[in-house]
């Protein structure tokens, strides 16, 4: 028989992926993308729901550090992939507009972010520093999840159009700057050594500059050779995306960075083909992996609790993410030379946070830097934001618009050829 704390580990991964996988294709039937479906399972899993007695039964003290570990593993995963998805090659033609919207699509948000940092500063824990609490919230206001986005824009054909793939590009944009801006902000609230945090900018240099170009090598050698992908390949790729991120853990960052910046160094030319083999075959793992971290990140949050207080609090950090967002998007776009209709469908998308803004709020909580209370309004704001994506997208950019919009496409790709 198994000894109770592995039986019960067993029992509670079951529980969490049939759990994701109904609330996923829920959300999929009423034209959600699966994650929000997958996000709101893991918070109904966790303590807001009958006072904390569903987490008590299923998921006891002996049971968590395992799901933790599991849930840790499928971030690094994802992260991995969102650096090698990234590509700068989508700037081409696109380098000013781009620039442009991304630049006011962050700014606006940040900015605003941090002046409702101020305003909720009084009545919750931010940590020892405040500066980096504003610092932070301004950052979490800014994101936009690209793996999301991207997932929207090609269910709906829109990632062939010109406005899905300016809002591709300024989506990653966004992301960098917003990772960066995050990085500085743990290394400054960090509780590591100074010699550690200064080591940061070396270990990224050797990634561009000495890894990078070892792989490149590697990735010629394997495809002058015409064999598939290895498990032994794939395994090597893993193990890289796994020892960057502890070394980032242990300069003083947090480990979600290593893993990105591995996959963001993999070489871009001529590898288009290797790199889609890799995604393929390692995001089904962290497919089956994130619902775990739904639920450990479902651990924090506590609606049970909310009051007036917390409900206009609440609002207010909805109406402030969409606005910093939408109108940063649209005036970027507007004075980039988009259209109306145009520059609102780009605020429309950059709106959408999902799995990255929860990947950013774990970090802020575990770093001391939201309290229970904040962490649980600013989940719930991004399944909000997200879910609203595709009905205003629906509502603003109508199918007759989108075919139109493919045609001029198809047709400007025509004449150039």
């Amino acid at each position: 028989m198994l000894p109770l704390n592995t039986l019960g580990f067993l029992i509670a991964l079951a529980v969490v992926l049939a759990a994701a996988q109904l609330a996923g294709a829920s959300a999929g039937r009423l034209g959600q993308p699966p994650v929000v479906g997958e996000i709101v399972a893991g918070i109904l899993l966790g303590p807001t729901l009958l006072s904390g007695a569903v987490p008590r039964a299923l998921f006891p003290a002996d049971v968590r550090p395992g799901l933790t570990a599991l849930a840790d593993v499928g971030v690094a995963v994802f992260m991995f992939v969102v650096g090698l998805e990234l590509d700068h090659r989508t700037l081409r033609g696109r380098r000013g507009a781009a620039a442009g919207v991304a630049a006011m699509s962050m700014a606006l948000p940040f900015g605003l972010g941090c002046l409702l940092a101020l305003a909720l500063m009084a009545g919750h824990e931010h940590g020892s520093s405040p500066a980096a609490f504003v610092l932070f919230f301004g950052a979490a206001m800014s994101i936009t999840a690209f793996p999301v986005l991207a997932r929207i824009l090609t269910d709906r054909g829109m990632q062939r159009t010109a406005v899905g793939g300016l809002a591709m590009t300024v989506a990653a944009i966004g992301d960098v700057v917003a990772w960066c801006l995050l990085a500085g902000v743990l290394a400054v609230t960090g509780h590591h050594a100074l010699w550690q945090i200064t080591l940061v900018l070396p270990f990224v240099a050797i990634m561009l500059f000495a890894v990078r170009p070892l792989l490149g090598r590697l990735a010629a050698a394997h495809l002058r050779a015409g064999r598939p992908l290895s498990a032994g390949a794939l395994v090597g790729v893993v193990v890289l995306a796994v020892v960057s991120g502890g070394i980032t853990e242990w300069l003083g960052l947090h480990f979600i960075f290593g893993a990105f910046l591995a996959g963001a160094v993999i070489p871009r030319r001529g590898t288009e083909a290797l790199r889609e083999e890799i995604i393929r075959r390692i995001t089904p793992l962290g497919s089956v992996l994130l619902p775990v971290y739904f639920t450990v990140a479902g651990f924090g949050v506590d609606l049970s609790t909310m009051d007036v207080a917390a409900l206009g609090e609440f609002a207010l950090i909805v109406l402030v993410a969409i606005c910093g967002k939408f109108l940063g998007a649209y005036t970027g776009a507007r004075a980039c030379g988009q259209s109306p209709r145009h520059a609102s469908v780009l605020g429309v998308l950059m709106n959408t946070r999902g799995l990255t803004e929860l990947i950013i709020l774990g970090v802020g909580l575990q770093a001391g830097l939201l309290d229970t209370s904040l962490y649980s309004l600013m989940v719930v704001m991004a399944v909000v934001t997200t879910a609203m994506t595709g009905p205003l997208l629906r509502l603003c950019y109508p199918s007759r618009i989108q075919d139109a919009d493919l045609a001029a496409t198809r047709k400007l790709t025509t004449t150039a050829h």
